[in-house]
């Protein structure tokens, strides 16, 4: 059975609504990991590359932030991704939000607050500096981009373009329901799947 890795957005958990939904969606077909990503982004993606290694999954699929990684991640490991509503600028969503805040789906060790301060900006700010740095022109029709044409918070189809062929939209916001992404996410992670099988 095929492995799809799922990687949440920045206020979200492995339990949000486009996880168990891919979960529902892929059952007996795929195998859908939707662990809890840590707050600190180097952190972050040290844990995503353990877990691949242990893992082994054959496609990545990534929400907001988790899609910010998942394109750092995907042309190192060899692994296709399929990067909904990408944030390649998290630095400027976190420098409006500084303070104490609460994930919107509980996770698994219990916490469900978490602070953003200038610490946690400045180790965005490094990791965007060098986030296309591994993006390979061999690689560029192995990671898909899905847009909600009614995303308020990032609009990086432009800068996605740059590095990458394959772009969709769908007519939905930031974080898809979980009808969306049984309607747009899912027949897509298939082709993926099949295109690189």
């Amino acid at each position: 059975m095929k492995k799809i890795l799922f990687l949440h957005g920045f206020y979200a958990s492995g339990q949000c609504v486009p996880a168990v939904a891919l979960k529902e969606a892929f059952e007996g077909e795929a195998d859908v990991i939707t662990p809890d990503l840590p707050i600190h982004p180097k952190e972050a993606v040290s844990f995503i590359r353990r877990l691949i290694n242990s893992e082994k999954p054959d496609l990545l699929i990534g929400n907001s932030c988790g899609s910010f990684y998942a394109q750092m991640v995907a042309p190192v490991v060899g692994i296709p991704a399929l990067l909904g509503n990408p944030h390649f600028q998290m630095t400027e969503f976190l420098k409006q939000r500084i303070g104490e805040h609460q994930y919107k789906s509980p996770r698994k060790d219990g916490k469900q607050t978490f602070v953003i301060d200038e610490t946690l900006i400045e180790e965005f700010a490094e990791m965007e500096a060098v986030q296309f740095n591994n993006s390979d022109s061999d690689f560029k029709d192995r990671i898909w981009g899905l847009f909600g044409e009614k995303d308020t918070l990032a609009h990086f189809e432009p800068t996605f373009l740059k590095y990458y062929s394959k772009s969709f939209h769908f007519p939905g916001g930031h974080t898809p329901t979980a009808e969306e992404v049984r309607t747009w996410y899912v027949p897509l992670a298939k082709n993926l799947l099949k295109s690189v099988a």
